[in-house]
């Protein structure tokens, strides 16, 4: 039984200021298709500026985003390839 390595390459980028970040999240799939999400996060007044932290919310959100959308593609090449609506795919 032979084995193919695939592999996808995610791109983070930010923009942030004293407190809003924004997150942009590329993936290219091996089909052509580049997949695009965002992803923000506000700073609090009161809360120390910590640009790290920021970027963690707006990351994890723009991620989770984009899994969303590679589910939904997953969903809409199994109905087009069997005809019929597939079961929901939990993540």
């Amino acid at each position: 039984m032979m084995h193919t390595a695939v592999g996808w390459h995610v791109e983070l980028e930010f923009k942030e200021d004293d407190q809003h970040t924004s997150a942009a999240a590329l993936v290219r799939l091996p089909d052509g298709t580049e997949v695009r999400s965002r992803g923000h996060a506000s700073r609090h007044q009161i809360d120390s500026n910590q640009p790290r932290v920021g970027e963690e919310i707006a990351g994890a959100r723009a991620l989770n985003e984009l899994a969303m959308q590679l589910l939904t593609k997953a969903h809409g090449e199994i109905d087009d390839a069997s005809g019929r609506t597939s079961h929901s795919i939990n993540i």
